[in-house]
């Protein structure tokens, strides 16, 4: 006698038909949970590759429109890239067409990801506290009064 090749409790997770089986939500362009930036003239460009060079990035949406400035963000510490960069075109008709043509390519070898870029939010000042909640001061000793 043929001995079955999963049991019973495991038949669902290989089935397609089961109506536990997974069916991912139905995307929309859209990423869940975040919601997309105003068309302006920056981009945010995510997926790059550790070795891509500023000069690299704007040479590759120079090709949509006139490039105004482009940059890949680095470690201030080490020097290197962090896999993201931003670039901006001179008229928000030119950033849609680099946005449009870029989104979803390869440059030096890795999948890129283009989107407008989200305005930065308002940073509140440092605030100078000299004491923690443990009463001691910043340096983590303890005070006597």
């Amino acid at each position: 006698m043929a001995a079955r090749a999963a049991p019973r409790g495991m038949w669902r997770l290989f089935s397609t038909n089961s109506p536990d089986s997974f069916n991912p939500p139905p995307t929309a362009g859209t990423t869940p949970g975040r919601e997309q930036a105003p068309p302006s003239t920056n981009l945010f460009v995510s997926g790059l590759n550790k070795r891509t060079p500023t000069e690299k990035l704007r040479e590759a949406f120079s090709e949509f429109g006139r490039v105004v400035d482009a940059r890949v963000v680095t470690d201030r510490a080490s020097g290197y890239s962090k896999g993201f960069g931003f670039v901006r075109y001179a008229t928000i008709e030119e950033a849609e067409k680099g946005r449009e043509g870029m989104d979803g390519k390869f440059l030096d070898g890795w999948v890129i990801f283009a989107e407008y870029a989200r305005p930065r939010p308002e940073r509140s000042p440092p605030q100078n506290n000299t004491n923690n909640f443990n009463g001691g001061d910043s340096y983590g000793r303890q005070r006597y009064n």
